[in-house]
């Protein structure tokens, strides 16, 4: 594939893994997207919050076409992390329509330029700060599927859901006896290769 063609598919992914990001709230409380399930605090509203924010800056700063809305997490002076975690007073409504307005902003960008259009990524090391809108969508599909493979595991610890998408939940059983029955399995192998006994 070349030319638009290669750059439709390119946002296709990008587009998948921000809808499984967003798709991992889906029923869950005001607590239980916000609760600290790692021991760094990792918490599916901050990875989306995380996400939009660094999607504003690629596609945006890097490439002269700055989003235009305050983004005070990410501020000199803000708090260490603050774009990881949502504040009481960020509604869940507020995080996710940011996101999507970063949407609006990334494809407006990714649609007007070229695959080859040049930016600079004012936060990198200026030796590799030059980049091209490929390899900037390539970077953020990485970055985006890298969160919602941790939001997959933040979920699942916090009410046993899975799946890629609504209409894919790409596990090998839906039956939570398989299931026991697998993770004994896993058990006793890696006792055995790790030398513990029964």
């Amino acid at each position: 594939m070349t030319g638009p063609d290669f750059k439709a598919e390119l946002q296709l992914y990008l587009q998948r893994g921000r809808d499984a990001l967003l798709w991992k709230l889906d029923g869950l409380s005001e607590y239980d997207i916000r609760r600290p399930m790692t021991p760094t605090g990792t918490n599916l509203l901050g990875l989306v919050k995380h996400v939009a924010s660094v999607e504003a800056g690629y596609f945006g700063e890097t490439f002269g076409r700055r989003f235009d809305e305050p983004l005070p997490w990410l501020d000199e002076g803000a708090e260490t992390n603050a774009d990881m975690w949502a504040t009481a007073g960020e509604p869940r409504e507020q995080i996710t329509s940011l996101y999507r307005r970063v949407w609006a902003h990334s494809d407006q960008t990714i649609t007007e330029l070229p695959l080859d259009a040049l930016g600079r990524v004012p936060w990198w090391p200026p030796e590799r700060g030059e980049v091209t809108l490929h390899r900037i969508l390539v970077h953020m599909i990485a970055e985006t599927e890298r969160h919602a493979g941790q939001a997959d595991i933040v979920r699942e610890t916090i009410d046993g859901a899975v799946g890629v998408r609504p209409d894919n939940s790409s596990v090998a059983s839906d039956d939570p006896a398989w299931w026991d029955g697998y993770r004994a399995t896993l058990e006793r192998a890696a006792r055995e290769a790790g030398g513990i006994s029964e």
